[in-house]
């Protein structure tokens, strides 16, 4: 056993230094390319001691809230310039531009309907009434008293992206409107047994404390199996933008459903058939009937990086990564296609791989050089397949704006140039 370890060790040390020396010719090259045409910038380069080493930084105090680098400055959310007004408006998490799985509170995606409330927290208060046995009113330090859970899902607008031209660009122009986080708060079944519920409930109306008095229908079971009433995000309070002090959370269905600003709960025997589920967030079939209380984000992965709006800077080595997620589960595993779709190889799924949140994939590439179509698929636990755009508008039709799960390919170009394959 002693010697296959050795020869598997030995093998393991030529592949780092082979690719080592080939990544270090590429970086030579790089910093090379660099130094001649910013002939100014090569003062901070080894072996000379860089300017910012020449004197203290930032004194501690000067950011109490902690901000990123200078350098970072465009990696912010993605808020159409075309927009009318901005109180029923989005903005999109920048996906293209992020690693791992966990979505920084500040480039969270949004979405209201009547702007971003100022609630004071001292003042805020949850109505639980209907049927149940005990209405309920609680405050915030009322709620923080239950037991606390922290789990990590991700939320995605069911419009996330829509059925019709122009696609857009970038990743974050596709399905930007999609983040995860690590949620603080209260099992909302637990709140539920504290009011009692009666034999015939079963539906939860959510209302939210918003100008629009954003109001959905939660199916009881999906009250009792995994819903929380979340206050933090992130380990920090939630933001104003997120719902502030109090949302809904509801793992794996579609964002509008996540109530922000929560200040009521209605229990009820049936749905309300508010707005938000009936003129939205429900779509026409060929048939003429209409899809709606269409609750779970289907399985969908994207590959963002090399992704729309980047280029390869030469060919060569290049990891794939992109994200995966389903509101049915785990994501089981992710095939990426290099070659228009033609073949499949599974890439590598980065722990940890969590019900209902994004996971991380990888697959190392060569690239040759040539003109290329890259797209991936997801494969979750259920066995559910991503679909492609023609499968997906072959069974729901032209009239479809939600809940758009298909395959997106990124076109490749000779010089490097990455763009939409289906735009």
């Amino acid at each position: 056993m002693s010697s296959t370890i050795d020869a598997d060790e030995k093998s393991a040390r030529t592949t780092r230094r082979r690719f080592l020396q080939g990544g270090s010719a590429a970086a030579g090259g790089i910093v090379l390319g660099t130094g001649a045409s910013r002939a100014a910038e090569t003062e901070n380069l080894p072996p000379n001691v860089p300017e910012w080493m020449k004197a203290p930084g930032d004194p501690m105090g000067s950011q109490p809230y902690g901000t990123p680098s200078p350098y970072e400055k465009n990696v912010v959310k993605n808020i159409s310039k075309n927009l009318k007004q901005y109180i029923s408006a989005s903005g999109r998490t920048p996906l293209q531009e992020l690693d791992g799985i966990i979505t920084p509170n500040g480039l969270f995606y949004e979405r209201h309907h009547g702007g971003v409330p100022t609630i004071d927290p001292a003042q805020h208060r949850l109505m639980l009434h209907g049927m149940v046995e005990r209405p309920l009113i609680f405050s915030m330090d009322d709620l923080r008293r239950f037991p606390s859970e922290s789990r990590i899902h991700f939320l995605e607008c069911s419009g996330n992206p829509g059925y019709t031209k122009p696609y857009g660009k970038t990743a974050s122009d596709l399905v930007g409107l999609l983040s995860c986080a690590e949620w603080t708060g209260v099992s909302l079944k637990l709140v539920l047994q504290e009011a009692g519920l009666k034999p015939e409930a079963k539906w939860v109306i959510a209302e939210g404390a918003d100008a629009a008095a954003l109001t959905r229908s939660i199916p009881i079971e999906k009250c009792l199996e995994d819903a929380m009433l979340v206050y933090s995000q992130n380990g920090e309070r939630l933001r104003p933008q997120q719902g502030y002090p109090l949302r809904l959370l509801l793992p794996g269905f579609e964002g509008n459903m996540n109530v922000k600003w929560l200040r009521r709960l209605h229990v009820t025997a049936e749905p309300a058939y508010s707005r938000e589920e009936t003129s939205k967030y429900t779509d026409l079939l060929p048939d003429g009937t209409a899809r709606e209380f269409s609750f779970y984000m289907e399985a969908k992965s994207i590959i963002t990086r090399p992704s729309g709006g980047q280029r390869l800077s030469a060919p060569g080595f290049h990891e794939i990564t992109g994200i995966a997620w389903s509101g049915h589960g785990k994501i089981a595993r992710v095939e990426v296609s290099v070659d228009d779709g033609k073949s499949w190889q599974e890439a590598r799924l980065q722990e940890p791989v969590l019900t209902r949140a994004l996971t991380r994939f990888r697959l190392p590439w060569q690239w040759d050089g040539r003109p290329a179509v890259i797209q991936s698929r997801a494969i979750d636990d259920t066995g559910y397949v991503q679909p492609t755009f023609a499968e997906l508008l072959a069974v729901r039709g032209e009239n479809f704006f939600y809940h758009n799960n298909a395959i997106w390919p990124w076109r490749i170009a000779a010089d490097g140039e990455v763009t939409n394959a289906l735009a």
